[in-house]
């Protein structure tokens, strides 16, 4: 996993996640993936629409499902597109400033979900450096 990968997670707030989920959190993890999904399709197919209401839902729902998980940068861009979305509906706008955030949306999701799950993985190889000390 490259650093940029690692930089994608807190991983602070991963592994108290990992904690307070405990057995459930593979299972969880899963529940994310489709949601996830889910959310990102939602939000590209409303911006497709310049549908400012149809973006803030899924893009509210991501941003706290990847936070829930320490996912930070995907929560904070899922803010972003929120915040945006809520305004043009304030303001009775089409959500046009949204779209580069949108069009970063499902790259960023799909290598957050793959760091996510690799290291969710009980089976993965842990590289170690030393003794007892991970490389990283």
């Amino acid at each position: 996993m490259s650093l940029d990968d690692r930089s994608l997670v807190d991983w602070t707030a991963f592994a108290r996640s990992r904690n307070e989920l405990g057995a459930g959190f593979v299972r969880i993890l899963g529940y994310f993936r489709e949601d996830g999904v889910k959310s990102v399709a939602a939000i590209e197919a409303a911006m497709r629409a310049q549908n400012a209401a149809g973006l803030v839902i899924p893009a509210h729902t991501l941003k706290g499902e990847s936070r829930q998980f320490g996912a930070e940068p995907l929560g904070m861009l899922a803010e972003r597109i929120e915040t945006i979305a809520r305004d043009s509906v304030e303001n009775r706008d089409t959500p046009d400033e949204a779209l580069e955030l949108v069009v970063e949306l499902r790259p960023l999701f799909e290598r957050t979900l793959s760091v996510l799950e690799r290291e969710a993985n009980p089976i993965v190889e842990r590289r170690v450096g030393g003794f007892g000390r991970r490389a990283g």
